[in-house]
């Protein structure tokens, strides 16, 4: 069974609509004993970051996120989440990535929104997808390049599309919207 975390951050639908095409069966839920016992964790989202940290600290889901063993997926506001800090409601974070998370330079060009290319790909999450590869983004904050990043993206600067560090993986763009190249790193995740 697939956890999708639930915790008011938008999104959770396409995320439970494209895992259940992918063949997996699937909960959405803030109850920490069905978290703790599903076999992958999705710890998706679109919102705002101080909002989504105070409803996890309210649910002590902060600390069930932190401590899971299994697989983890952030996505988006998800793997701003598993950062230190957000720019974005001056927020402190999980702390598993260490990056900060930056809001982009304040012009035209934001939100970035559409389909871009990804470079430096690292590990197995991207078997099978290449730099001409396109995802989907939306997103008007980034998390600086660090270690743990496995995919850079370039976007007026460079940023960590992608990141990992032991069982818990993040994604900057949204893999359930990102048609089959997002299916097939959503379906590798999920086959982890």
């Amino acid at each position: 069974m697939i956890a999708i975390i639930k915790y008011n951050a938008g999104n959770v639908k396409s995320v439970e609509n494209a895992i259940s095409r992918l063949g997996f069966d699937c909960v959405v839920t803030d109850d920490k004993e069905k978290i703790f016992s599903a076999d992958k964790v999705i710890f998706p989202g679109v919102g705002e970051a101080s909002s989504a940290m105070s409803y996890l600290k309210k649910y002590q889901l902060n600390d069930v996120i932190i401590s899971l063993k299994q697989p983890v997926l952030g996505i988006c506001l998800g793997q701003q989440l598993m950062c230190n800090h957000s720019e974005e409601g001056d927020t402190t974070c999980l702390g598993i990535f260490n990056a900060n998370v930056k809001k982009f330079p304040p012009i035209d060009l934001v939100p970035h929104m559409g389909w871009n290319s990804l470079s430096e790909l690292k590990g197995n999450l991207f078997n099978g997808i290449s730099v001409k590869d396109n995802v989907y983004f939306v997103h008007s904050y980034y998390a600086e390049v660090v270690e743990e990043t496995i995919a850079v993206c370039n976007y007026m600067l460079p940023f960590s599309a992608a990141m990992q560090k032991n069982n818990f993986y993040g994604t900057q763009f949204h893999p359930e919207k990102s048609a089959s190249v997002g299916e097939k790193i959503l379906k590798y995740f999920l086959d982890l």
